[in-house]
């Protein structure tokens, strides 16, 4: 697993710099090449080494929805954060499209009950949405959502790249309840960045630091 994860590291650096140097077409297919890495061979059709499945691989489900000891979240907090993340920050915030999480009612698929991102919420919210969590559902939706960020991605143009995020966007953001008030630290950052810098960081980056979280709890509970 190490190789694989120099390998997505070096080419985090080489999407920084492809975007830093406006190499757009680059950048765009570099980006598809980071974000498989954090999804499914099933999503992105791709043949790389994929983290995701690496950490679906033996997963049990007691695994799956338990805190570890001392831990602030379980691995179906991590995998419903990543997700609901990346559709936020890429359909309403990049596309200014709908959240496929209201539009598709996949907070009913996913027996989920909260509307928002999971930012901020105590150990008790966490233990509680990760007991009712649908496994198949979760799997299901991180694939639809992946999918539609690399629809998105293709379609950007040279000159939105540098375009900061529309303030009426991360209003919109609000008034669905896709983030909470205690959480809104998380939309002045938004509200910071440049289209360039949202694909660095929610579908690339922060997908990948919340997977190697998420394998360090299941070395935990399955030793």
């Amino acid at each position: 697993m190490e190789p694989n994860r120099k390998f997505w590291n070096e080419g985090q650096q080489k999407l920084r710099l492809d975007l830093a140097a406006g190499k757009h077409t680059k950048a765009s297919e570099q980006f598809l090449v980071q974000h498989a890495m954090t999804h499914s061979r099933k999503m992105s059709r791709m043949d790389v080494w994929s983290f995701e499945d690496e950490l679906w691989s033996g997963l049990t489900e007691a695994a799956f929805r338990a805190l570890p000891p001392k831990g602030e979240h379980s691995i179906a907090w991590i995998l419903f954060h990543m997700s609901r993340i990346e559709d936020i920050t890429m359909n309403m915030l990049v596309a200014g499209t709908s959240q496929l999480y209201r539009k598709e009612k996949w907070v009913d698929k996913l027996k989920a009950t909260i509307p928002h991102s999971a930012n901020s919420m105590d150990s008790e919210a966490v233990a509680k949405l990760s007991q009712q969590l649908s496994m198949t559902a979760l799997r299901e939706y991180r694939i639809v959502v992946g999918r539609r960020t690399r629809e998105i991605v293709r379609k950007i143009k040279p000159e939105q790249f540098g375009q900061m995020i529309d303030a009426a966007r991360l209003q919109k953001v609000l008034a669905e309840d896709a983030v909470i008030p205690e959480a809104m630290p998380i939309i002045r950052y938004w509200g910071k960045r440049t289209v360039a810098g949202l694909l660095l960081m929610p579908p690339t980056r922060h997908n990948f630091l919340h997977l190697n979280e998420a394998m360090r709890i299941k070395s935990k509970l399955q030793k």
